[in-house]
C-alpha cells in the first residue's frame, strides 16, 4: 500500500451532489409528511435510487442526524458569512433572525430526532456549542465596534430568542419571532 493508498479522497462531484440532494428532499420530506417519511420517498424526491441512500446514509438515524448537523452547520458558518458583508450590529440582527429560520427547521426534524436510538442530546449538545460560539462571536463584535451596547451578554440574547422561537407556536409564530427579534435588535442599539 502506497501513502497515495492511504490519503482519503475527496468525494466526486456527483456523489456530492447527490448527497446534498437527498439532504434537501430529507428536510422537505420530515416538514410535509413528518418523521415517518419513507426513505424510498425521501430517495424518490432526490431523485436518485434507494441505494444511492443507503451509501450515503445507512440508517434513518443517519440521514436524520445528517439533516440537523447541516443546519446547524449552516447557522453557524452564518455568523462569519454575515461578519464579512455587514457591519456587526447588522450581522448579528441578521443571525439573529436566521435563528428562528433555523428553529422553525430543528422543529420539523425534532420528532425524527427523538426517535433516534440513544435519543438526539449528543447532536443537540454539540449543535449547542456552535450556536453559542457563533452568538459570542457576534456580540463582541458588534460591542467592540460601539453598535450594541456594552452590557449586552450573548447568553442573555441566546435566551431571549430561543424563547422568541419556542413560544407557543400558531399559525404566525414566525412572523411573531422575528418582529420580537427586532424590537430586542432596537433596544440593544447605541444610540
Amino acid at each position: 500500500m502506497t501513502a497515495a493508498d492511504t490519503v482519503r479522497r475527496k468525494p466526486r462531484a456527483d456523489s456530492q451532489r447527490n448527497r446534498e440532494r437527498l439532504l434537501e428532499a430529507a428536510k422537505a420530506g420530515f416538514a410535509e409528511t413528518g418523521p415517518d417519511v419513507s426513505l424510498e420517498e425521501i430517495a424518490r424526491r432526490a431523485e436518485v435510487g434507494i441505494g444511492t441512500l443507503y451509501r450515503h446514509f445507512p440508517t434513518r438515524d443517519a440521514l436524520v442526524e445528517a439533516v440537523y448537523r447541516r443546519e446547524v452547520q449552516a447557522l453557524a458558518d452564518g455568523a462569519t458569512r454575515l461578519l464579512e458583508t455587514l457591519p456587526p450590529g447588522e450581522a448579528l440582527h441578521q443571525w439573529m433572525r436566521s435563528f428562528i429560520d433555523y428553529v422553525a427547521a430543528k422543529k420539523v426534524i425534532a420528532p425524527a430526532l427523538g426517535g433516534m436510538v440513544g435519543g438526539p442530546s449528543q447532536v443537540f449538545a454539540a449543535s449547542g456549542v456552535m450556536i453559542r460560539e457563533a452568538m459570542t462571536t457576534l456580540v463582541e463584535r458588534a460591542r467592540a465596534a460601539g453598535e450594541i451596547r456594552a452590557d449586552a451578554d450573548p447568553a442573555d440574547l441566546l435566551h431571549a430568542v430561543v424563547g422568541f422561537a419556542y413560544a407557543p407556536t400558531g399559525p404566525d409564530w414566525n412572523a411573531s419571532a422575528l418582529r420580537l427579534v427586532d424590537i430586542l435588535m432596537d433596544g440593544l442599539r447605541v444610540r
